[in-house]
């Protein structure tokens, strides 16, 4: 039987006993060995389901997984941004997508659980995805991102926004299915990420990337959440399954510290080695997988200001070049790297003042910090 390797989450495994608490699914039957199902919640009718929009079944049986869902992982689809948009549109789009990962990328099903078209469908991709949504227990193990594909809801979204934004048919679609994958799998407004703080990739693009602030403001408000009930600051839970610019920014802080890693962007032996022994040598608990846990992220990154010079000013430079920010990488705090950390502490609603705070050291990295959750 083939096997996607990007399918298969190392973690759910290794957590679940080698597998031994997954369940298999063949077709649109899932099968759940010695418990119920859980009663469906809320009315999800607006979702067009793989039998709706006439899916091909999976060549092989897929899986739900066994660890809880702990985040959301916006996607862009890098396909031409259409002005055609009709639910015709959205269908061969589902089509467009499942043809290519099945056949192109040899895998055993659409990559992501979900899919928003331009003109605000939205559609099934994973066989399964909607059933488990329904039920809001556990998710299908999906193939948008190696090393979160058994804890993070994928959504991909149609087009390509590198330099332009989605229109508004589709982020009025995405803020409904946000708000809903978070009441039904127990996340919040702060769970949502983009494809490029877990993984080296241009995706989610970085017009639409600049957006997100506003999206997850929307979600928050939506959701009915309370302020007091953000955290101070939601980093990414990077860990060692996954390879990302944060990946390396993390890599330039312990070198910075002392360690001998390479700055590769992959989470390497060396690495794992550093990021656990920083945590040791900071009282923190040692993760088996080196997860970067809030306290390892906030003892690692460093307060500056603007004088400051060096690795921490390059990882910073790296990143924001990465996210689209007119920056050139030369280690030295200069006119270009502080506008453009006071563009992002605007975005997320921070002093805009270019120093090197923790909360703003969050925000570069991908995270989300509850002052971006005030209205504004």
């Amino acid at each position: 039987m083939h096997v996607d390797p990007s399918e298969v989450d190392r973690r759910t495994l290794l957590r679940a006993g080698l597998g031994a608490a997954t369940v298999a699914v063949v077709g649109s039957e899932l099968a759940f060995p010695g418990a119920a199902q859980a009663a469906p919640g809320g009315d999800l009718d607006w979702i067009i389901s793989c039998d709706e929009w006439a899916a091909r079944p999976p060549k092989d049986p897929l899986s739900v997984s066994a660890i809880a869902t702990n985040k959301i992982i916006v996607h862009h689809m890098a396909f031409p941004n259409v002005t055609d948009y009709s639910q015709e549109q959205a269908v061969k789009l589902a089509h467009d997508c499942q043809d290519l990962h099945m056949d192109g990328n040899g895998w055993s099903d659409t990559g992501q659980h979900f899919t928003v078209s331009r003109g605000g469908y939205v559609l099934e991709g994973r066989r399964g995805s909607l059933e488990r949504l329904e039920a809001g227990d556990r998710q299908m193990i999906s193939a948008h991102c190696p090393g979160e594909n058994g804890r993070a809801i994928g959504i991909e979204n149609e087009g390509t926004y590198v330099t332009e934004t989605p229109p508004k048919a589709l982020t009025d679609s995405l803020v409904k299915l946000c708000v809903a994958v978070c009441r039904q799998y127990g996340l919040h407004a702060h769970d949502i990420f983009g494809h490029w703080d877990f993984r080296t990739t241009q995706c989610p693009g970085a017009a639409f990337y600049r957006e997100f602030p506003a999206l997850r403001r929307r979600v928050f408000a939506a959701l009915g959440t309370d302020l007091a009930d953000v955290p101070a600051r939601r980093w990414p839970d990077l860990w060692r399954f996954v390879n990302s610019p944060s990946v390396r920014v993390v890599q330039y802080l312990l070198a910075f510290r002392g360690y001998p890693v390479t700055v590769s962007g992959t989470f390497d032996a060396a690495t794992v080695t550093a990021v656990q022994d920083w945590q040791a040598r900071n009282g923190i608990p040692v993760d088996v997988d080196a997860t970067l846990t809030t306290p390892t992220w906030e003892t690692l990154a460093p307060e500056l200001d603007q004088h400051a010079s060096g690795l921490p000013v390059t990882a910073v430079q790296e990143i924001l070049a990465t996210k689209g920010y007119a920056v050139t990488v030369t280690g030295a705090y200069d006119h270009a790297t502080r506008a453009a950390v006071q563009d992002l502490q605007e975005l997320h609603g921070l002093p805009r003042n270019g120093k090197l705070s923790t909360s703003t050291w969050c925000a570069i990295v991908g995270g989300n910090v509850r002052q971006s959750f005030r209205h504004r």
